[in-house]
């Protein structure tokens, strides 16, 4: 095989010189590019491919997107986009749509990733404004202020957040149907006053106001 240039194939030895690391390579090591008189391109393909991740770097840098380093990822495993962790298969749900047959996200992100939704879509709140609206609740229940809040509750009428509660907190409310006179009778109760109706006619009884 004859030279074909300053950067072409090198004498009989089957090798080109690589304009980038200045290697003579073999040229199974070049890519083909039939606008070149060897047929082959000037840059090895390690060169080619080490071009190609800085020229994505700046370019995504450059668009103030997220870099996406290379990852080796072995057998049976997959490269989480969302948290960057290598997890293994059974760490990902099942994707029937997708090329390897898993979802684009692993369980955990998809799970915050669903709480994030249902926050936002119930309630209008991102998870920031709910740990806020905790913070100022001292991080207790904002009924029996000992309990550690964990759920969001609304008036169902209008849908307006009123605070965070403890789960049985956010139950009983439910259990009472939001009803303020029903919560208050049951607070006397509680207090030890006897909440007696007053037979007023046959059958008909009148409750304590």
């Amino acid at each position: 095989m004859k030279v074909t240039g300053e950067f072409g194939v090198v004498g009989q030895s089957g090798e080109k010189q690589c304009t980038g690391c200045k290697r003579n390579l073999p040229v199974s090591e070049f890519a083909r590019d039939k606008n070149r008189s060897d047929g082959l391109q000037v840059r090895c393909r390690g060169c080619v491919a080490e071009y190609s991740a800085a020229h994505y770097r700046r370019r995504r840098e450059a668009m103030g997107l997220t870099v996406r380093e290379k990852v080796d990822v072995p057998a049976g495993h997959k490269l989480c986009r969302t948290c960057g962790a290598v997890k293994p298969h059974s760490e990902w749900h099942r994707n029937a749509t997708a090329s390897d047959g898993l979802a684009t996200r692993c369980k955990a992100c998809r799970a915050i990733q669903e709480r994030e939704g249902h926050l936002k879509r119930h309630y209008g709140l991102t998870e920031a404004e709910r740990d806020q609206l905790i913070a100022e609740q001292g991080g207790v229940c904002c009924i029996c202020l000992a309990a550690p809040a964990a759920h969001v509750d609304h008036c169902h009428e209008t849908g307006r957040v009123r605070g965070v509660l403890c789960f049985s907190c956010n139950a009983a409310l439910g259990q009472f149907k939001d009803r303020p006179d029903a919560i208050r009778r049951a607070a006397a109760y509680v207090e030890g006053i006897a909440w007696k109706p007053t037979l007023v006619a046959p059958g008909v009884y009148q409750l304590p106001s």
